[in-house]
Order: structure tokens, then sequence, then C-alpha cells
């Protein structure tokens, strides 16, 4: 609604003439804005938004649009790289769908809005006040608190910025917990004074951070002396009196006396009918119409029904006892033909209302005079939040456009034939699903679709073309809100014309108040003919780990404590065994390990030491690898952020993952000025993963972020391993949303579809052991070293520093991250646009080979370079296959195997450069007095 709906008279001027309160400012500033009273000791004036689809019913592509606009705008001015960094928080509970549709035009960032709706198990990570606000106390509660703990840019959206209060209060509680560099403040309007905006570029020099601010439109309020008193006398006459006359009857023309009714008494009567004060007040619109029935009909366009019941309910006290109900109950109403009672639950769904009245067929369920009250079934997509109140991702919107259509026809199959007027109503500070509900509703049905919500906020109705708020109904809270039962509104609903109203609420608050004959359903259908009600789940986070395991989990180990890597390129998720004594001769860990005695993981193998003859074959390989490493980091890093997290959480299987995840962080840096947080955790075949690391991550970030991470697929067993943990997972701690799609640098089994190539090429990383990556063992896993509620364990070799070329190979690699930057773009192009569904190439290979050689046990088969190479280095080899005419690739495999005696045989058509199998019948007897293999 803008002034133009208004009958061409400025939705603000009611205000203007009465008080004298002026906007000036941009051109289009009172096309976005109306004015309104309400009873607030802080504030006698509302600026009413035509544009936001709190008060005014608006077309939701317009609500939408204008959100989008201005996310689209903070976007150009940050930048993808930090947009990409960026999380956005919208107020409660005005400005919730307002600041989730800026996140939708950011388009790559998170989004969390504050809520005056405490919810059990989530511990708040912040609150703030909102001073000139009826209602002032916001809580943060993000699922994640990390969500908040970041230093990228703040974004910060309300409907209107008038004092900067609530911004300053925001910042100043968010910033001594987690400071950081730049805030945007985002607004349809920009209303402070000269002195307001001082005060905000003030603070910002004092916080040493950069706020920018991005509005619609800007302009000021001008508020004549002793404005509030005048407004507050102003309220209190058009409400009520104790003598049920109208002040403003008295003083004002027959034609005033009229709309003065209407606010007073009319409109207060019909559409706020829950207390006797507004059946008193009714009085007094007859008695200023000059008791005319005829002058009562004609308020607002309604029908003659709806005015012959304000007549009826304004008529008397005998009839204001019948608004109220006896003893005050509520707005009952027997005058106007309409029966008592509402529309209870049961009826909903299709049983019978609190007048006795048989509902209809279909689950329909209509009381004389009233509207019928149908529940639709919305199909809500399972797992997506119904809001920013613990924090919405780019994924979880990608779940929700991709269920709107279904969810959209729905709505439109439910809504009557020949609707040509339709009003979604949100509830509170669900705005932003049912806006999305509206817009895809808005693009399926031929008739006119608005949008609007229900509110907290009391404010007066006056039914003047000149008035932003021109009629309300009145109805109790029905979500059992934290602050005790009250009044909650509904704006410009009444006397509207919609032919039917979908009200959409979360299932906290489906609750008998909602279909109480006194409740907002009952309401609705005292002035809409068809009332339909779709009811989202209330999204509520898992807990974090289950309550009989322990609050805390360590914090990870980091260098140089723990590795040579930098401290902020990873954090272990590990115990530190350094102090054990772990290792075991290779050949005893073998014949454990088949016979069955042993698990692999429950010892080390004695870390080879490379001799200088295989160092230099080291260097030399890396040397000639590190370009094609680098465009494989850049293909699978961009692949990542493109289409698993914007801001992904990297966690390496390590320790093979680990340096490829530690070169996706650099690349993310490189690339987009992203500080990905980057873990390695312990995962083991045949004992899954380390529940206790996924109950950290769980705690700490989002599981939708977290993408793991490893060094190249072989056979794909630890893929399924971890799809299979992750299931488990979910059963026994119920916490769910980890992607089970491993991201590796190379998948020549074509196990996955996250990937940097599908070549099986020489990695450098896979011709050392700890040496390559941060001097950390591989992981361990013991029932007497490692606790129900610990971490897996590895061991750091510090003793080995002298020989460690882990950072030089992440520098030498990192160091071709921009001759490789145009290659990656077209690669990942060309990825994106092909079928990387995958095959299980590798897994068939491997089982074939495991027959022909008379194996039969895939785990003896390790195909792929980096695998083979693992063999030689930690295992007992039989023997080595490698495809007829490879190159250097295998040049260290080779050299391995030479030193073992192993015989290396080459083999036509092999889909891996090379297959390391391990001894199928192993003894310490099978192998000579030198440790070299023998052949069976």
């Amino acid at each position: 609604m803008n002034k133009a709906v208004n009958d061409g008279v400025w939705s603000g001027a009611w205000v203007t003439e009465r008080l004298g309160v002026e906007l000036k400012g941009d051109d289009v500033l009172t096309g976005l804005l109306g004015m309104a009273l309400r009873r607030n000791p802080k504030r006698a004036h509302l600026l009413v938004s035509n544009v936001l689809g709190k008060h005014v019913p608006q077309s939701p592509s317009v609500v939408y649009g204008h959100g989008v606009a201005l996310g689209r705008r903070v976007r150009e001015l940050l930048g993808d790289e930090e947009a990409a960094r960026a999380v956005v928080l919208g107020y409660a509970e005005t400005a919730t769908g307002l600041g989730h549709s800026v996140a939708d035009g950011l388009g790559l960032a998170p989004y969390l809005h504050s809520t005056r709706r405490p919810v059990a198990g989530v511990a708040p990570a912040g609150g703030f006040e909102e001073s000139h606000s009826h209602a002032t106390s916001h809580l943060l509660l993000p699922a994640y608190p990390a969500l908040l703990a970041g230093d990228g840019p703040l974004v910060l959206v309300d409907d209107e910025f008038s004092t900067g209060n609530t911004v300053l209060n925001t910042i100043r509680d968010l910033h001594e917990r987690h400071p950081r560099r730049r805030y945007v403040v985002v607004a349809l309007v920009d209303m402070r004074s000269p002195r307001d905006a001082g005060r905000l570029a003030d603070f910002a020099q004092r916080i040493g951070a950069r706020v920018d601010l991005i509005a619609a439109a800007s302009g000021t309020v001008l508020l004549p002396e002793g404005v509030l008193a005048k407004g507050q006398e102003l309220v209190a006459r058009y409400e009520t009196s104790a003598d049920g006359a109208t002040a403003e009857a008295g003083a004002a023309g027959p034609g005033e006396q009229v709309t003065g009714a209407a606010a007073a008494g009319g409109r207060a009567a019909t559409e706020g009918a829950a207390s006797q004060a507004a059946g008193r007040a009714a009085d007094a619109a007859v008695a200023g119409a000059g008791g005319r029935p005829a002058d009562a009909a004609v308020l607002g366009g309604r029908a003659a029904e709806g005015a012959a019941a304000t007549w009826a309910r304004a008529a008397g006290p005998a009839s204001r006892e019948a608004v109220a109900g006896p003893a005050g109950a509520g707005g009952a109403s027997a005058a106007g033909g309409r029966a008592a009672g509402g529309v209870t639950p049961e009826a909903v769904a299709g049983g019978v209302d609190s007048a006795g009245v048989a509902a209809g067929r279909d689950g329909e369920a209509q009381a004389g005079g009233r509207g019928r009250v149908v529940r639709v079934p919305l199909g809500w997509p399972g797992g997506v939040p119904d809001g920013g109140r613990h924090g919405f991702t780019p994924a979880d919107r990608t779940r929700l456009e991709q269920a709107l259509p279904g969810m959209a026809a729905r709505v439109a199959e439910a809504l009557p034939e020949g609707a040509r007027r339709v009003l979604v109503l949100g509830f509170e500070e669900l705005m932003y699903a049912p806006l999305r509900l509206a817009e895809a509703l808005e693009r399926v049905v031929e008739g006119e679709v608005r949008y609007s919500t229900t509110t907290r906020s009391p404010v007066l109705a006056v039914d003047d073309p000149g008035y932003a708020i021109r009629s309300r109904i009145v109805f109790p809270a029905h979500d059992d809100p934290a602050d005790g039962p009250g009044e909650r509104y509904a704006y410009n609903v009444a006397g509207a014309g919609f032919d039917a109203v979908v009200a959409v609420v979360d299932s906290v608050a489906d609750t008998p108040a909602l279909h109480a004959p006194h409740g907002l359903l009952a309401r609705l259908a005292e002035h809409v003919p068809y009332v339909l009600l779709g009811v989202v789940p209330s999204y509520v986070p898992e807990p974090p780990h289950a309550p009989e395991r322990p609050a805390m989990l360590p914090e990870p180990l980091r260098g140089p404590a723990f590795s040579s890597y930098a401290p902020e390129e990873v954090g272990w998720l590990l115990q530190d065994l350094s102090d054990v004594t772990l290792e075991a001769p290779t050949e005893e860990r073998e014949e454990a390990i088949q016979s069955g005695g042993a698990h692999y993981a429950e010892s080390l193998p004695v870390e080879y030491q490379p001799s200088e003859q295989y160092q230099a074959l080291f260097h030399a390989a890396l040397q000639v690898s590190a370009t094609r490493i680098a465009q494989a980091v850049g293909v699978v890093t961009e692949t990542v952020i493109a289409e698993r997290s914007p801001r992904p959480v990297l966690v390496s299987l390590a320790r093979a993952g680990t340096p490829v995840g530690v070169l996706m962080r650099r690349w993310a840096k490189f690339r987009h000025g992203l500080e990905l947080p980057h873990y390695a955790v312990s995962i083991v075949r045949g004992r899954g993963i380390d529940a206790n690391a996924l109950r950290w991550l769980a705690a700490h970030h989002d599981p939708r972020d977290v993408v793991f991470v490893d060094g190249w697929t072989g056979k794909g067993a630890i893929t399924r391993e971890l799809a299979d943990a992750l299931e488990e997972f979910a059963d026994s701690d119920g916490i769910t949303g980890f992607d089970p799609e491993i991201a590796v640098l190379a998948d020549p089994g074509s196990c996955v579809r996250t990937y940097g190539t599908r070549d099986d090429f020489l990695i450098p990383s896979a011709c050392l052991n700890s040496t390559v990556s941060g001097l950390i063992s591989r992981t361990v896993l013991r029932a007497d070293l490692v606790g129900p509620h610990d971490f897996h364990g590895a061991k750091f070799y510090r003793e080995l520093a002298a020989t460690d070329v882990s950072v030089a190979f992440l520098d030498a690699v990192s160091a071709r991250f921009q001759e490789v930057a145009d290659g990656v773009d077209a690669a990942v192009k060309e990825l994106a646009a092909g079928d990387r569904t995958p095959s299980w190439e590798g897994w068939k290979a491997v089982e074939r080979i495991s027959e022909e050689y008379g194996i039969h046990d895939v785990n003896l088969v390790k195909p792929g370079v980096g695998e083979t190479t693992r063999v030689l280095l930690r295992r007992v080899p039989w023997k080595i296959l490698a495809r007829a005419g490879a190159g250097p690739d295998l040049d260290h495999v080779r050299l391995l195997a030479e030193q073992r005696g192993v015989p290396v045989e080459e083999v036509d058509e092999l889909p891996y450069t090379c297959v390391g199998l391990i001894h199928p019948k192993y003894t310490r007897g099978a192998t000579g007095a030198d440790g070299k293999a023998v052949n069976v």
C-alpha cells in the first residue's frame, strides 16, 4: 500500500495535520513511509513502511525485491571476497524478513536474526537492548556460536535507522566478544539527525572499525516541541475515555467525527474487540456520527453485514457486553447475526467448532456468519530452519528454493475458486517463510496476492486515507510468550476486501489459543470469507552432543607445540601420544594385522628415514609436479566454495589429507581473502571416524559447512567408511548435517564428485611420512590409550625436524597459485558442466586384480601412486603393478621397490598408474634375513 492506494493522499498526512510531525528528505520518502500513532512513553509517532510487509499489506515481490536490492548493494560495496566472509544480522521482530532478504541479495553469507523468544537448550551468544521499542530485549541464539565469532564483516539490518542506538548497542556487545574490522548497517530508511550520525562515526573511530551505511532512502523527522505529550494525549482521546466520550467527536467537524468514530469506536469494536474499553469507544463513535447507522455503515467501505455489526456493537451497554463477553471474556459477538464462539483446533481439523457448528467437508469449519477455516499442509522441507532465529545458511536457501514451488501449488489448490484478492499473513518474527511462500504464490495464482504479518506493536487505528493504519484486529498471543500473555495485532486486514487469508505460523504458535473463540483464526474469519492455516515446523537445533558425555572436549592441538605447521594452518583434533612407544617393526605389525591379532591403528610403523638419493628424488618430483598440484588445489577449492559452502570448514582426514587441507586453505585466502577454519581428524578403516572430534566440530560449527578433505582416492574404502560412520553417528548422537562426500586432490578411483583431478599422478606428499605432514604420525586408536571421551591419538616426531620438508612442500605449491589461476577458472567451468557421477571404476579394478592374482582380499590391494607408496613405506609389499609406459611419476616407487627387493611388473590397460600388492600370506618367515620380500 502506498499513498496512491490511499486515494491519492499521503498516509502520513493525518498525523502531520494534528501533531505537526513532518518528513523531510528524498523524493521517494513519502512513498516508502506513512505515519501512525501509538501508545509509547518514548515516542508517540510511528513511521509505517509501505514496503516492509509488517503493518501494510504489500505485493510480496515488492517486499522481497527491496531487501534483495539492498543486499546486492552490500555485495557491491564489500566485493565477493569480503561478502563471502560476512554474516548478516537482522532485528526482531520487524526486520527479520528484511534482513533475510538482504542476505539473499548478498548471496554468500549466512543469516541470523535476534529474537525475543528464548529456546530451551540454546544458550544465548549475546544480547542487546532496543531503547525506543515497546519490547526491548533481544537475544542472539545461533545454533553454532562460532557463527558470530569470525572477523569478517557484520551486516546489521533494520527497517528504520532512526537514532542509531540499537545498532550502537549491538556492535558494542558483539565487538567486545569478537572484534571485527568492518560493519555495514542496512536500512530501508535512514532517518537519523546530524547529531545521531555524528555519534555513530565517533563510536566507529573509538573501536577502530569501519562502519558503512546503506539505505533505500534518507531524511529526517521534524518533531515540534511538546509532540510526545500531545501525541499521547491524542492517542488517549482516540482510544477510550472513562465516560465513553471522544473528545475528537466534539472538537472536529462532522466528517472528522465519523473518521474519529471509526478509529475509536467502530474499528476498535469490530476489529479490535478484545476489551470493554473498545466497546465504550464504540458508543462514542455512534454518538459522534449523530446516531446514524448509515454513516457507520460506510466506514472503511465495509459490506452491509460488517457495518450492521458495527452499529449493533456500538448501540449501547448491552451490545458492549456482547462484544466483550461475560466478565470481559472477549469478542464473542451475538450481535450482527454472528454465531457465538470461534474456531477450535478440532474444527480446523474437521471436527465441530465451539458453537456446535459441524465442520464441512475437507476439514472446513464454518460458524454462522463467519468465514471458513481450513488447514493446508505446506510440505516444508525437513531440516530447513523456519527462519534465521538459529542461523540460516546459503545451503538452507537452496533447499528452500527447491521446495517453494510445491508449497505454493498446495496453497493455490486449497484457495477457494474465484478468489481474486489473497493475503498471506505471517506471524511476528516469522516473516521470511511466509514472505517467500507469498512470493511463490504470486507467480501461480491469477488474483492479487498481498503479504503482511501480525505484530506485538500496539498502534492506533484511524480509518482515514491520510493515516497509515486504517484498521486493526486484536487477538490474544498464541505462542506462550516468555513475557506473559498479551494482545497481538493484525493491521489493515479488516475491511481490505480480501477473499482469503493464508495465515502462516510456526508449530510453537499452533496452540489452542490460536484456535480459541477469540483467537487469531476466529478473528480473521469475522472479516474474511476463507482462512487457510499453514504451519511451519519450528526449528530447534540439536544439542551438540549427548548429555551423558563430558560437556567439554579439549581444544585442538596446534603448532609449534604439536606439529611443524603454523598454528593458524591447522588445528589437530587429536591427543598427543608423543611420549608413548607405539612403533613396531613392519614385519611384526603385518603378521599381527593379517592374523587378526591386532588392528593396524593399534601401533605405528617405524618411520622410514629416506636416503639422500630418495630425498633428492622427492625434491625433483616436487619441482616437476608443483604446478599440477597447484592447479588441482585451486580446482577442488573453487568447487567446494561454489557447491558446498561459501565459507566451508575444512576437516582433513589425518594425515594424508592434512597437507591438502592446508593448501586449500591457502588457496581460499589467496583467491578470496577467506580465512577458513581447518582441522585434522582421525578416521580408521573398520573403526570409523573419531566421534568425539565430530562432537567438537558440531559444538563449534554448523555441520553443514564441514567439508571432509583427503589427499586422493584409491579404491574408495575411506569414502565408504566415512559415509557409514556419519550415518552411525547421526543415529547415536542425533547430530545430522555432516556431508559424507569427501573433497580430494585426486580421484583416480572415480569415487567422489568433488576433486581437483581424476589423474593418477605423483603427489610428492605421498612420497614421505611425517616429514611432509607436519612431523605427525598416522593416528592411533587403542583401548588402553584412547578412552570413550578422548580424541584418537598421534605422535609429534620433534626429533625429525632436521629432515622436515612439510612447509617447504606447501610453499613450493603455493608459489604456483598465481600462474595457474586462469587455468583453474577454465577447469572449474568444465567440471561444473560435465558429468562427475562416481563410477567406482577403482573398486571394480581392485576386485578384478584381487582375484586375478589369487589374493582374495581387497584390503591387500592398494591402487594408485599414493597408496602404492604407502605399501612400500609401511607394509610388507609383495609386488608392484605398473602401467606400461608410466614415466617419472613412478621413479620414487621404482627406487623404493629396488631398496626392498620388490618386483615391479608392467601391466597393460591398468586404470591406475600403479597398484601395490601387500604380501597375501605373510608371516615373518616370508622375508629373508635382510627384511626383503620373498615371492610365493
